[in-house]
């Protein structure tokens, strides 16, 4: 089935990097045990193929459970009793996917080293300061017993599947490990172990801390160069600039008004509003306009309203009947994540046989490996999808430490301290000493920006940089960073993950989102009666004298969080009038919002792009799931034709540079992967963002491809913007800057794929390569080619709708993807469409593995069965699991 069916030096490592960039270290002895155990390779990767057929008797079990696989190798599990449909879905996701939920608990409880020796310590040392597993098991102790008996039967379930295997008969990945470490154990799996990835999700999508501690560090800097606080200021300000609302759309423009939860929901699906005439006039002069012919780039940007934001975010939106073929709604979501493999999703339904109180759900789509239940999918009446609400909730503190004490409003108190054990694989244990203030644990020492942010800190007051030398009102001491963050605070988004998968209307969604704490994302809504909705749930903070944009002062409590927005305060939309909701990570309302959010949001031309297409084909005619696939797919690009309109006017030398431009001005602005003139575009962008930011004798960051488009294109109507002077490479203007950097592109251009520019293509240098989490960094090639797949051919880009990211300034292949796609059509559950970026099964060589890669990068999303009669249809397997005896 088809869519129509279906660098300049090391960079500092960051907070974030710290966990992102686990690259596990294997002894050089592997190399040579490897080759000579290859004659018994091809025995050992059949030998942990899981059973997907006849029958496996298992202790624990109450009933018989049915486990249908269709020809993706995807699970429908059915099931008698709660307890039984989630025992099997824990010995399903252990047959799948076993050594990733291993990997991902020891990630999660800062145990890496245990597994891959020496070279994780630090690792280990950070995520154990933040204690994810100790809040983990806090959770538990605090979950009803309804459900704790979820995760418990869950857990019996991934057990009852260890007792059966151990070693390579588990997973290739422990034939490997063996090598290295042969006295590694397998553990039985917890509670505590599922639920310590949520806290890893929350950590992945965690917003802003990375732009803090780059101002702080940025604005240090600017100090020690001699740059007074009003132009630091001024500075910050151009390069982390506001959120554009008069250009770019919020995702509530007009929160509605809804019962309280617990009361009853009346509100009808509203009529869909038609564009004025004025507005109809508009939206035909945006498609019809040939970009090329704007008299500015500001024109140009508003006749492409374009899409930004590559790399950890996400493209959710759901349709009203009124807008639609069927009547009926039609909801799609692309979380877009890290690229990963196996990737962190495991496809999978989960039904009772009899939908009861007792046993009440009737759920597919998108799970986690080592996690009960579903994240994102659809049961019998409602659908939902999440995107990263891009809300503030981590702030950093920068702290005055004496000793064992810190200072707190004039006075020491004491540090909370607790000592740590680090056992290291092959090496003896190492020691840890976790400190920690009432903000939470202290991070500087264990991270080069936290600690840079220590050495010379900036604090901000409600945004405004305060340079703290010699400020009269620090107490003395040494200087030290810790981090707020509401996923270090138990929560419940443990338990609500079962209240989506069971809610039944607008009523009981909202109050699934009230549990749902962290990671703090925007959850949109349909229903079988044609309601449409959306919910802000998550912790969200409120603050007292700061705002987050830059570090904290902690010895001032006037600077705490004082709370957290209450739940019936939160933005909430239901069947609005424009018959759609888009939420793309842009600014979820505007700034007369009663509450402080962020200043920290995408910059929004993702979310008005997808708005933009919405409008457009919903004119023409009647929307289908058709175009909600193919708007999926999007790849225009809008710093691009910001470009090719700003390069109209410059000359550049020599025929291949000529040849180059040549191509922008014949370009449809979509980021193909055959595109040759996607390709220069890129290139141009990369080395004119490197030239005006990185390559300064004071080099600027970088950071997020988004924000820089939106300072770039203020820049390019503003010809005297002093940042088109850079003295390091002799560029004088911005003619001279856009030049340079053209003539510069085509020379790399040239050097990779060669001097004619028509043979370019941006797939091949924007491919992806699917790397395993863990032996796939192994530096050992034999080791790695047995885990590893690809490069896979990709377009989209950075800040495209299609959010295939890339890192600026360091490679163009893709790093970042859209993780899933889903289009879920509530007039027939059994016409949705879903794919996801590799396969069922983590086993390298079984045949769902990378199976559904192909289909992901060309666009194709496969139908997936749901009702009865369908199911049973499509499988191609049935295991059935009895109980013992």
């Amino acid at each position: 089935m088809t869519t129509d069916e279906a660098t300049p030096s090391a960079p500092r490592r960051s907070v974030g990097r710290r966990i992102g960039t686990i690259l596990l270290a294997v002894i050089a002895a592997v190399v040579v045990i490897a080759v000579a155990a290859g004659f018994f390779l091809a025995w050992t990767i059949g030998r942990s193929f899981p059973q997907t057929s006849g029958h496996v008797e298992l202790d624990g079990l109450e009933a018989q459970v049915t486990v249908q696989r269709d020809a993706s190798g995807i699970p429908t599990i059915t099931a008698d009793s709660s307890g039984d449909l989630f025992h099997a879905q824990g010995f399903v996701h252990a047959q799948d996917r076993f050594f990733e939920m291993d990997f991902r608990r020891h990630v999660t409880s800062g145990r890496v080293a245990e597994m891959f020796g020496e070279s994780q310590v630090a690792t280990d040392m950070f995520l154990r300061t933040l204690g994810w597993r100790d809040v983990a098991e806090e959770e538990v102790a605090a979950m009803d017993e309804t459900t704790l008996g979820y995760y418990q039967a869950y857990a019996d379930g991934v057990n009852a599947y260890l007792a059966t295997r151990s070693g390579a008969d588990l997973s290739l990945e422990y034939a490997v490990l063996g090598i290295q470490n042969p006295d590694y154990e397998v553990e039985p799996w917890e509670p505590a172990d599922s639920v310590a990835w949520l806290k890893a999700m929350a950590w992945d999508l965690r917003t802003n801390i990375e732009d803090e501690a780059e101002r702080a560090i940025l604005a240090s800097q600017l100090g020690a160069d001699g740059t007074d606080a009003a132009t630091t200021q001024a500075l910050l300000e151009q390069l982390y600039p506001a959120y554009p609302f008069e250009q770019n759309p919020v995702i509530v423009p007009k929160i509605s008004t809804v019962p309280a939860l617990g009361t009853e929901t009346t509100a009808e699906p509203a009529a869909y509003t038609a564009p004025t005439d004025d507005e109809a006039a508009a939206q035909a002069a945006m498609t019809t306009v040939d970009w090329q012919e704007a008299d500015s780039v500001i024109e140009a940007a508003s006749l492409l309203i374009g899409d930004v934001g590559e790399g950890i975010g996400s493209n959710s939106w759901v349709v009203s009947g009124a807008l639609t073929e069927s009547g009926m709604p039609l909801l799609s979501n692309d979380p877009h994540l890290g690229a990963s493999l196996p990737s962190v999703w495991y496809q999978v339904q989960l039904k009772c046989s009899e939908v009861t109180e007792e046993c009440p759900f009737d759920v597919g789509g998108f799970s986690f490996s080592g996690l009960p239940g579903i994240v994102i999918g659809h049961n019998a009446q409602v659908a939902w999808g999440f995107t990263n609400l891009t809300t503030d909730v981590t702030d950093l503190y920068v702290e005055r430490v004496d000793g064992e004490s810190y200072w707190r409003d004039g006075q020491l108190v004491p540090l909370e301290v607790r000592e740590e054990t680090i056992k290291v694989a092959g090496a003896s244990d190492i020691p840890l000493t976790i400190r920690e203030t009432v903000h939470g644990p202290i991070i500087s020492g264990l991270t080069d920006d936290a600690s840079a942010i220590a050495d010379d800190p900036v604090v901000g007051t409600g945004g405004t940089v305060l340079p703290l030398a010699g400020a009269p009102e620090v107490p003395e001491g040494e200087y030290a960073i810790s981090l707020r963050w509401t996923a270090l605070d138990a929560g419940t988004t443990a338990t609500a993950i079962f209240a989506l998968a069971t809610a039944q209307d607008f009523d009981d969604f909202r109050y699934a989102a009230s549990l749902f704490d962290v990671p703090a994302q925007n959850l949109i809504y349909a229903d079988v009666d044609g309601n449409i909705g959306y919910q802000t749930p998550g912790s969200l903070p409120t603050r007292g004298a700061g705002d987050g944009w830059l570090p904290q002062p902690g010895w001032d409590s006037a600077y705490d969080w004082t709370g957290y927005i209450p739940f019936e305060e939160l933005p909430v939309a239901y069947n609005p009038s424009s018959g759609y909701i888009v939420t793309a990570n842009n600014a979820i309302v505007t700034d007369d919002y009663a509450h402080f959010l962020s200043r920290d949001w995408d910059y929004g031309y993702r979310a008005a792009r997808i708005a933009h297409m919405i409008e457009r084909r919903a004119a023409a005619a009647p929307l289908t799931a058709q175009d909600m696939r193919q708007i999926q797919m999007d790849n225009e690009m809008w710093i691009g034709k910001q470009l090719a309109t700003a390069l109209g006017g410059i000359e550049v030398d020599g025929k291949g540079p000529e040849q180059a431009v040549a191509l922008l001005r014949g370009w449809d602005a979509q980021n193909s992967a055959s595109s040759a003139a996607a390709a220069y575009a890129n290139v141009l962008w990369s080395n004119l963002a490197q030239n005006i930011f990185a390559n300064r004798e004071s080099p600027l960051p970088l950071g997020s491809q988004s924000r820089l488009f939106t300072v770039v294109g203020g820049m390019l109507d503003d010809p005297e913007d002093p940042l088109w002077v850079n003295e390091a490479i002799d560029v004088d203007g911005k003619d001279a800057m856009l030049k340079l950097s053209a003539e510069q592109a085509y020379d790399e251009l040239a050097g990779l794929q060669g001097e004619t520019p028509s043979r370019w293509s941006w797939g091949g240098l924007h491919a992806l390569s699917l790397v395993s989490d863990t032996f796939g960094s192994s530096g050992i090639a034999p080791i790695e080619w047995l885990f590893n797949r690809g490069p896979y051919t990709v377009g989209g880009g950075a800040s495209i709708v299609n959010a295939t990211g890339w890192e600026l300034g360091e490679s163009y292949a893709t790093t970042t993807v859209p993780s899933m796609r889903m289009v879920v059509d509530m007039s027939d559950l059994d016409a949705s469409s879903w794919i996801h970026l590799t396969g069922a099964s983590g086993h390298a060589f079984d045949d769902h593995y990378t199976d559904q890669t192909e289909d992901w990068a060309a666009g194709v999303q496969r139908r997936w069965a749901f009702s009865a009669d369908a199911v049973d249809a499509a499988t191609v397997e049935t295991l059935v699991l009895r109980p013992t005896g």
